[in-house]
Protein backbone atom coordinates (compact mmCIF):
# COMPACT_ATOMS: atom_id res chain seq x y z
CA UNK A 1 0.00 0.00 0.00
CA UNK A 2 3.02 2.31 0.49
CA UNK A 3 3.91 1.92 -3.08
CA UNK A 4 0.44 3.90 -3.89
CA UNK A 5 0.41 6.27 -1.76
CA UNK A 6 4.03 6.85 -3.09
CA UNK A 7 2.59 6.97 -6.78
CA UNK A 8 -0.57 9.33 -5.60
CA UNK A 9 2.27 11.46 -3.52
CA UNK A 10 4.20 11.95 -6.65
CA UNK A 11 1.68 12.35 -9.58
CA UNK A 12 0.16 15.02 -7.03
CA UNK A 13 3.92 17.04 -6.57
CA UNK A 14 4.48 16.83 -10.20
CA UNK A 15 0.89 18.12 -11.33
CA UNK A 16 0.99 20.89 -9.04
CA UNK A 17 4.36 21.73 -9.39
CA UNK A 18 6.26 20.79 -12.86
CA UNK A 19 3.41 20.53 -15.13
CA UNK A 20 3.18 23.98 -16.83
CA UNK A 21 -0.51 24.91 -17.33
CA UNK A 22 -1.63 27.00 -20.30
CA UNK A 23 -2.82 30.13 -19.77
CA UNK A 24 -6.68 31.30 -20.11
CA UNK A 25 -5.53 32.65 -23.49
CA UNK A 26 -3.93 30.22 -24.40
CA UNK A 27 -6.40 27.65 -23.87
CA UNK A 28 -8.91 30.01 -25.67
CA UNK A 29 -6.70 30.10 -28.82
CA UNK A 30 -5.74 26.14 -28.91
CA UNK A 31 -9.79 25.58 -28.37
CA UNK A 32 -10.52 27.88 -31.15
CA UNK A 33 -7.68 25.83 -33.80
CA UNK A 34 -9.44 22.60 -32.56
CA UNK A 35 -12.88 24.06 -33.23
CA UNK A 36 -11.93 25.19 -36.48
CA UNK A 37 -9.99 21.85 -37.90
CA UNK A 38 -13.14 19.79 -36.46
CA UNK A 39 -15.16 22.06 -39.12
CA UNK A 40 -13.14 22.23 -41.40
CA UNK A 41 -12.88 18.26 -41.49
CA UNK A 42 -16.36 17.91 -41.54
CA UNK A 43 -17.28 19.98 -44.58
CA UNK A 44 -14.24 17.84 -46.04
CA UNK A 45 -15.95 14.57 -45.15
CA UNK A 46 -19.75 15.78 -45.58
CA UNK A 47 -18.30 17.14 -49.39
CA UNK A 48 -16.22 13.59 -50.04
CA UNK A 49 -20.15 11.60 -49.54
CA UNK A 50 -22.22 14.27 -51.08
CA UNK A 51 -19.86 13.61 -54.48
CA UNK A 52 -19.89 9.98 -53.69
CA UNK A 53 -23.39 9.71 -53.38
CA UNK A 54 -24.20 11.96 -56.51
CA UNK A 55 -21.80 9.85 -58.62
CA UNK A 56 -23.24 6.79 -57.37
CA UNK A 57 -26.63 8.00 -57.97
CA UNK A 58 -25.70 8.95 -61.51
CA UNK A 59 -24.23 5.01 -62.20
CA UNK A 60 -26.78 3.67 -61.05
CA UNK A 61 -29.02 5.54 -63.55
CA UNK A 62 -27.12 4.91 -66.19
CA UNK A 63 -27.26 1.04 -65.28
CA UNK A 64 -30.78 0.81 -64.25
CA UNK A 65 -32.55 2.64 -66.63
Amino acid sequence: MSKFGDYVKNSYKELAEKVTWPTWSELQQSTMIVLGATVLITVMIWLMDFIAGGGLNFLYKILYS
